[in-house]
């Protein structure tokens, strides 16, 4: 933020004392979209961005490796945001050759489901009702776009929603 900026986001307590944002607060009405492109503008050369998450995704140029690559990108990273006063969080994630986005984790290789989530679906147990199978069938919608024919798999299992159906497991 700003320092101009600091003093509009003062805030008065009812002992009186009056507090000021350091940081741009998340709970101001444009304040997501405004960061967000702040940050997308900043990187947009080597590092996209999703709302407040920064993606480095480097590959071997001109002889120099992807490691020496992703070295120089994260050396440019940390200059702009010094520049520009954008701190790191400390779950910031570096050097990976995987790393979770969205649910998903993401690598050189593609796109692949996370484990402590697929873990939790084959870990649930067996539905022994309707309401306990449409909970089960709302997780499994997480691996859909992995599994070919998700659809057509799960039809057994969805034909036992119908409200005629019987319940045979």
């Amino acid at each position: 933020m700003r320092e101009s900026d600091i003093p509009l986001t003062a805030v008065s307590t009812p002992s009186g004392m009056l507090w000021e944002w350091l940081v741009m607060p998340h709970g101001v009405k444009n304040a997501p979209a405004t960061f967000k492109r702040c940050v997308a503008h900043l990187l947009r050369d080597f590092a996209p961005s999703y709302f407040d998450d920064v993606f480095i995704h480097s590959r071997a140029v001109d002889g120099k490796s992807e490691v020496e690559m992703h070295k120089e990108h994260l050396r440019r990273l940390f200059a702009l945001t010094r520049k520009h006063m954008l701190y790191a969080n400390l779950k910031c994630i570096f050097g990976a050759s995987e790393i979770p986005v969205l649910g998903c984790l993401v690598g050189k290789n593609g796109v692949r489901p996370d484990p402590g989530k697929v873990r939790v679906i084959n870990e649930r147990p067996t539905p022994s009702n309707v309401k306990e199978l449409r909970q089960f069938l709302g997780l499994a919608t997480y691996l859909c776009k992995y599994v070919s024919n998700y659809a057509g798999k799960i039809r057994p299992l969805s034909q036992l929603l119908k409200k005629a159906a019987a319940w045979v497991w």
